[in-house]
């Protein structure tokens, strides 16, 4: 049995793998869990998936490292499921014309205040590791372009969504990693309602994906 496949039968509801488990140690299991998907979500957002260790991250959540391997698998597996949490964390939460705004607040406002989201900031920050970016291209990406995709009516509607993350992804890319200005210092509200009113063009059909940003510069969508 290899380490997923174990993870798996420990963290079972209502047992391991003859259910001898009981309810108490289940719900022991799943508090950790979420207590190393927190500490890596931080340690991540922080250091990036090269520079965060196994170590880092074990110590911020007060566990054992042996403990994140027997849960996850591997540090590359461990971002996979952080970034997925934290999207779906989002997707229920977040209106779907909003949310394309959400997140691209959350990617301008990265590194600027303690409770600013951090989803993609995991992501840019580890984009350049080529054994972490198609696991978390996928737990971003697929569900997000979903929501925006049933934005449009139009025929080509997913591939437009896919454009929109496209360009979400390159704008923190600049701003995050590269640091280009004007870009990097822009104001937030300038950034969204150049993006916002821009993006209503590429979903068509006078949907309003921008929310408060794009109420405020109506005549900018005739």
């Amino acid at each position: 049995m290899d380490i997923g496949e174990h993870t798996r039968h420990q963290d079972r509801p209502g047992g391991g793998p003859a259910g001898e488990d009981s309810p108490h140690r289940t719900r022991d299991a799943r508090g950790t869990r979420l207590r190393i998907l927190q500490a890596a979500g931080a340690v991540f957002a922080e250091r990036g998936y090269e520079a965060a260790t196994v170590r880092d991250i074990a110590g911020r959540a007060g566990v054992n490292q042996a403990l994140i391997f027997r849960y996850f698998g591997s540090k590359q597996a461990l971002l996979t499921e952080v970034m997925a949490q934290g999207g779906k964390e989002q997707l229920v939460s977040t209106p779907p014309d909003l949310l394309f705004e959400t997140a691209l607040r959350g990617v301008l406002a990265e590194g600027g205040k303690p409770d600013a989201d951090r989803l993609l900031a995991v992501y840019l920050r580890s984009i350049g590791s080529a054994d972490a970016a198609p696991d978390t291209v996928r737990a971003l990406g697929e569900e997000y372009a979903a929501a925006l995709a049933a934005l449009s009516s139009a025929d080509d509607g997913e591939l437009r969504a896919q454009l929109a993350m496209a360009w979400l992804l390159g704008i923190g890319l600049m701003r995050v990693v590269v640091g280009q200005e004007p870009l990097a210092s822009a104001e937030p509200d300038e950034i969204c309602g150049h993006v916002l009113t821009a993006l209503e063009g590429l979903l068509g059909d006078g949907k309003t994906p921008g929310g408060r940003a794009a109420e405020r510069q109506p005549e900018e969508r005739r």
